[in-house]
């Protein structure tokens, strides 16, 4: 296990810091951290976030960007050099996902999950891994659909497959450089993620059982922190997501691929 990251005057970096996890990253770091730089596209929501914390010492930052693009992306770095800011922990939290089948979503939205969710994700860690001071950390939101094949929800919990793979690799190779890498894996949690996931004729998933597993996005970030400061490459917050993510990960993949085709079955007979 490696060296823990030290939460006290912390500088952080947090994408999609405008509502959700994001917007408690931020709320939870507020009265510790030396400096926040608050990431997301829309301004006015990031604004009414940095209103909203808590009193403390940081030197709070908004930076407006839409990280799925290179534009967004070299907005970023360029904002943190002219405003004299050197992070040593970023929080990579943006993130988006789509419900229904695959072969009927909108194309866009697809290409926008990995770019978002895999390249901004890759490409922001690998500029600002020089950047961070040391002792550094990352933290990086993948799901408790990344261990799943998920149908109706596919491109989403593949795209959390990688990052839970990307960041379990990283946290071995930066260990030894002083950073440390944690990766979080919530399972369901009460944030604007189901909203903006459903589609125009309000599709929706199957959430059958998510009751016995949703915390608030408090004990998540409270989790993931814990986990981060620890040096935990790898946290799922809650005993409930715990259980389900190790079970997930031992079953044998002929009984996972039946368990899925049932769930999946079973929703669309409840559909129609």
């Amino acid at each position: 296990m490696a060296n823990g990251f030290p939460l006290q005057n912390c500088r952080a970096v947090i994408t999609g810091a405008s509502s959700g996890l994001g917007a408690e990253f931020a709320r939870q770091l507020a009265p510790a951290a030396a400096e926040l730089v608050l990431v997301a596209r829309r301004p006015d929501a990031l604004e009414e976030v940095k209103r909203g914390l808590p009193a403390g010492k940081a030197r709070i930052e908004c930076c407006t960007a839409d990280l799925s693009t290179e534009d967004g992306r070299t907005g970023l770095l360029r904002f943190l050099d002219d405003q004299g800011l050197r992070p040593n922990l970023l929080i990579n939290n943006a993130g988006l996902g789509d419900y229904g089948g695959f072969a009927t979503s909108a194309m866009e939205k697809s290409r926008l999950q990995i770019d978002l969710n895999i390249t901004a994700l890759t490409l922001l860690s690998h500029a600002l891994i020089p950047r961070l001071g040391r002792p550094g950390g990352i933290v990086n939101i993948s799901s408790l659909a990344g261990t799943l094949p998920m149908p109706d929800l596919a491109v989403y919990a593949a795209s959390k497959a990688y990052v839970t793979s990307f960041s379990e690799a990283l946290a071995v190779e930066l260990a030894p450089k002083g950073v440390t890498v944690t990766c979080v894996c919530p399972g369901p949690t009460p944030t604007n993620f189901s909203k903006t996931a459903r589609r125009p004729d309000g599709g929706d998933t199957d959430r059958s059982g998510q009751g016995l597993l949703r915390i608030p996005p408090s004990r998540v970030v409270a989790e993931a922190l814990a986990a981060l400061a620890a040096g935990r490459p790898c946290v799922f917050p809650g005993a409930g997501v715990t259980v389900a993510g190790t079970l997930f990960r031992l079953m044998p993949r002929p009984l996972m691929r039946w368990f899925l085709r049932r769930r999946f079955n079973k929703g669309k007979v409840q559909a129609d």
